[in-house]
């Protein structure tokens, strides 16, 4: 139940963060820029991103869980719904707001989802694989795949600005907290969260 609700306030976070129009995170400007040129919406393009990462896991041998595909085929549907209900073209109070609830939506969900432990999402299993195959650190894949990203997202029409920016500075660390909070403790980790 955690990882369903968690993917499914994802793509709600999602949603908020694209009505904010003062930029997207970097994985959904790809998906915006993709839109502008293909006759499909929003959650069916990134469940087609979600796919396409998948492939690259195979050269690198990642193993992947329940809840990596899950999360390949539910943030998608759930972004879509999040759009449908929440209205754009706000006025910039408005707008800054929604980027601020999708903000802390997306990292508690991040937090439910991963702290269910049924595997992790494509793109975070493509960043540690490629982590593991290259040696390189975390950041600079991480960063690496963000840059790409947003800049093939950018040339098609994806939407970056202040909030690209701010999202990138702030998801990791409001990540972080959330998974402390929503955790759950596995066999030896029980003793450790009980000190």
């Amino acid at each position: 139940m955690q990882l369903l609700i968690g993917l499914f306030l994802y793509g709600i976070g999602i949603a908020f963060i694209v009505r904010g129009e003062i930029g997207a995170a970097p994985w959904d400007v790809l998906s915006q820029g993709i839109a502008r040129h293909v006759p499909l919406s929003f959650g069916v393009i990134t469940i087609l991103v979600s796919v396409v990462v998948l492939v690259l896991w195979l050269p690198l041998r990642q193993r992947f869980g329940i809840g990596t595909v899950l999360n390949a085929l539910l943030v998608g549907p759930s972004a879509d719904v999040g759009l449908m209900l929440i209205p754009p073209g706000q006025p910039l109070w408005l707008r800054i707001a929604f980027f601020v609830i999708g903000l802390l939506v997306l990292a508690a969900a991040t937090g439910l989802y991963i702290g269910a432990h049924f595997g992790p999402g494509p793109r975070d299993g493509l960043m540690t694989g490629l982590h593991n195959r290259t040696g390189w650190p975390i950041w600079i894949v991480r960063t690496g795949l963000e840059v790409t990203v947003v800049a093939i997202g950018w040339a098609l029409g994806g939407n970056v600005g202040l909030g690209t920016l701010t999202f990138a500075l702030l998801v990791g660390p409001l990540c972080q907290y959330f998974m402390r909070i929503f955790a759950v403790p596995l066999g030896d980790e029980t003793e450790r969260v009980r000190k």
